[in-house]
Parts: C-alpha cells; structure tokens; sequence
C-alpha cells in the first residue's frame, strides 16, 4: 500500500508519475533477475549495479532521472517505516551538465513551411495547424496546450488571449500573436467548437474524419507532428518540444530580450530559457566553416 501511494498520493504530475513509474518497475524486475527477493535485501551495491547497466544503452540525463526516482521511491519507505534505510541515498548518479538543449530545433524558415504546408480543407488540418501555431508562438509546453478546453482562447482588451495550465499547478495567461489568432479561431469556427468545457485538442474519428471527443494525447501528437514535418520535406527528426524551442530561439534572433523570454515561457529562471536559446549553434556552424584544406 505505502508503495501505491507514493504514486497516488505523492506525485501529482502525471508525467512525472509514469517516468517515476517506468524506472522502479524497471529496478525492481533488475533486482528480480540478481537474486533479490525482498526489499530488505537490496543495497547500495545493487543500485549502482543497475545505475552501470543502464549508462551503457541510456544517455546521462535519462540515468540521473531513474536514480531520482528510485531514490525518491526508497526515501519515502523509509519514512513510512517499510525499510530501514535507502540504499540509493549514497550512490551516485553519472556526471552531466548542459548549457543548450538537446531538442532538435527549427530554422524560421522551415517552421514557416511547415505551418504553410499542411491542408487547411480539412479539421485534421486546422487542427494542426492550431496546434504546432499555438506551440510556436506562445512557446507553449505540449501538455498545456492538449489540456486546454475551449474557454481558454478567450477575448480580453479586443485581442485574444491564452490561458495556459503549466506544470505544478501554474496558470499562465498571455495575449495571442496576430497569426496565431488567425490559426486558432479558423480551428474554432471551421470545427464548430461551440462549448467553452469540450477539449480544445481532440482526435479525429476514422469513421467520420472529423473531431471526436476524444483529448488527444502527447504520442498523438508526436505521431501527427513527425508526419507533417516529413510532408513538408523537413529532415529533422523534430518532436513536440521543437516548437517551443524554435519559438524561443527566433524570439531573442528578432531582438527579443531573455528576460522577455522567460516570461512568456513562464520559466522560473532565466537560466532554464538559456537552455532553449538555440543562437550559439549558427556560430558554431559559422566557425567550423572556416577550416579549409
């Protein structure tokens, strides 16, 4: 039971929940498959057995984020006096420090052709192009655009504004750019989106080729984006988190400040924007041109 409710009662993002989730099973049936048969029996010498394994197929991140969770997992039987101690309080995670993200990112150019190559003749397409807009222009994350309802495009000062529900419970309101007003209300009027509770995102039925009332999730999303970037010809092996990075990286190449930046991509820190702030890769590039033999 204190196990289960580490999941349901302690953690609330569901994101969250499902990684914490992947990397227990995973530890636990590692631990299986060595011999351990109860939770008494697992030491520190266990984990940094499994934290070894996983480094040789998984990227440092990844490894770090499964020892959190194990550690936080461990950490919360202890203080629910299942165990006696955490065995993964003393190993320690591989080193990694990032400056830039590793999130493929988009030329303007190429976002533009994009958005311009998908077919607007359907609700498919409108949707879409809602979709990868609001994405790009807001910056926002995709969780908070598929869980916007209809009432979170909404009028304030003759312009239309977002409302968007960001992690750890933070509503973030900002005023829509003028394109993608146009994106947005063309999905609301052309799909008849009349009540204000319905999900804004949803998926298309087989049967009828129109919006059902099904949310659409994030492996939807990721699904539709990489088939539209391979219709417009885009070789970038881009995914849902693209968009906010292009967004934020042609934001500050426009003379947008970072401060602007983080504001609008409601990040706590200017430090994290940092990270989206794709503008050093062009000076690269620009640099390793120079080599001529």
């Amino acid at each position: 039971m204190r196990f289960l409710e580490f999941f349901a009662a302690n953690i609330r993002n569901p994101n969250t929940r499902r990684a914490y989730a992947r990397a227990a099973g995973d530890f636990l049936n590692w631990c299986f498959g060595h011999g351990v048969r109860d939770l008494d029996e697992i030491a520190p010498l266990h984990v940094a057995g499994w934290v070894e394994e996983l480094g040789h197929s998984l990227s440092a991140p990844t490894v770090k984020l499964r020892l959190a969770a194990v550690r936080n997992l461990f950490d919360w039987l202890v203080v629910g006096q299942i165990i006696p101690f955490n065995p993964a309080s003393s190993v320690r995670g591989p080193a990694h420090s990032a400056r830039t993200g590793r999130t493929p990112v988009l030329e303007a150019e190429e976002a533009r052709a994009l958005l311009d190559a998908i077919d607007i003749s359907t609700e498919a397409g409108l949707r879409d192009r809602a979709l990868i807009g609001l994405m790009v222009y807001s910056f926002a994350r995709i969780g908070a655009a598929l869980a916007m309802k209809r009432e979170d495009v909404f009028v304030q000062g003759r312009r239309h504004w977002l409302r968007l529900h960001e992690k750890g419970g933070k509503r973030h309101e900002m005023p829509c750019h003028h394109l993608l007003e146009e994106y947005l209300l063309a999905y609301i009027e052309g799909c008849d989106l009349a009540d204000d509770k319905v999900p804004l995102f949803r998926t298309i039925s087989r049967e009828t080729k129109r919006l059902s009332e099904t949310p659409l999730s994030q492996p939807d999303a990721h699904a539709m984006v990489r088939r539209r970037a391979k219709a417009a010809g885009i070789a970038t092996r881009i995914g849902n988190h693209s968009f906010r990075a292009t967004g934020i990286t042609t934001y500050l190449k426009n003379g947008g400040t970072l401060e602007n930046a983080a504001a609008m991509a409601n990040h706590s820190s200017t430090r994290t924007t940092q990270i989206y702030d794709r503008r050093r890769d062009e000076i690269s590039l620009a640099e390793v041109e120079r080599v001529r033999i």
